[in-house]
């Protein structure tokens, strides 16, 4: 079976270059999520997510135990989970893949995408996307320096009351969550469908990221649909302590193969 899995993975599709795009609805995207699900109970990731989630959390709350000056970063640390989610799925999706084949699905074959005919297109677009989740991380700082300049917060009560309840805080909290947005929506564009696509066909990564931008361009309500429902299924699964991301995280994973079958044509 892992021959065959092998195979699947290696074996290039010679579809057309620059692949169809259909036209979807949100009732696309309930099924999507509802065979997420499915794949998530039939294979539960839970513990490789849990395995990847906890050292995160730890790093953000040993670097704000140490020193507030962090602390104006654990939002967008936490935020920029949704930027580089599509790359962390790349394994989920495979699983997808290969469940919707009818193969036998083991934890070896989620990793068998480091044989794949497009392993070099799959980093170079990881890369791309963990440059713009620095540059988030970048703006996000700059925008508070600006507001606040170099002040440092006392405690993380001090921190909480300078934004929840000043003028400057809520300038803080609109023209973040803007400058966010944009950010989001740069990342939902390029790479909604482009990982799934690059392990299913033989393609570029220009081609992928192509295809992905006109998949959002042919169904921009629907595309921003799904990123308001990744972007709420990820706050959900974030409070408390990111218990809910082992579940939240490979669901949404799984689903995005769905979405990608439902939007680019065989």
């Amino acid at each position: 079976m892992t021959l065959t899995n092998e195979k699947l993975i290696g074996a290039a599709d010679d579809s057309p270059a620059h692949p169809n795009i259909r036209k979807i609805s949100p009732a696309d995207l309930k099924d999507a999520l509802i065979k997420g699900l499915d794949d998530f109970k039939a294979k539960p990731s839970h513990l490789v997510l849990l395995a990847v989630i906890y050292p995160i959390a730890m790093v953000v709350t040993v670097s704000v135990a140490a020193g507030y000056e962090l602390l104006p970063l654990v939002f967008p640390l936490i935020s920029g989970f949704a930027l580089i989610g599509p790359f962390a799925a790349v394994g989920l999706y495979d699983m997808s893949r290969q469940r919707e084949e009818g193969l036998d699905i083991t934890w070896e074959h989620a990793f068998t995408i480091f044989r794949s005919h497009s392993i070099v297109s799959i980093v170079k677009l990881s890369v791309l996307l963990g440059v713009i989740y620095f540059a988030w991380l970048g703006a996000a700082l700059a925008i508070y320096w600006l507001i606040f300049g170099g002040v440092v917060p006392a405690s993380i009560g001090e921190f909480a009351r300078q934004v929840f309840t000043t003028p400057r805080g809520w300038t803080l909290i609109i023209v973040g969550c803007g400058v966010g947005f944009v950010f989001a929506l740069v990342v939902l564009a390029i790479s909604a469908v482009s990982f799934p696509l690059l392990l299913d066909r033989n393609v570029g990564t220009m081609t992928a990221i192509q295809t992905s931008v006109r998949a959002f361009m042919a169904n921009p309500m629907t595309m921003l649909m799904w990123g308001f429902i990744v972007a709420g299924l990820l706050l959900i699964g974030s409070v408390p302590f990111f218990v809910g991301l082992a579940v939240v995280m490979p669901v949404l994973g799984h689903a995005t193969w769905h979405l990608y079958r439902k939007v680019v044509e065989r």
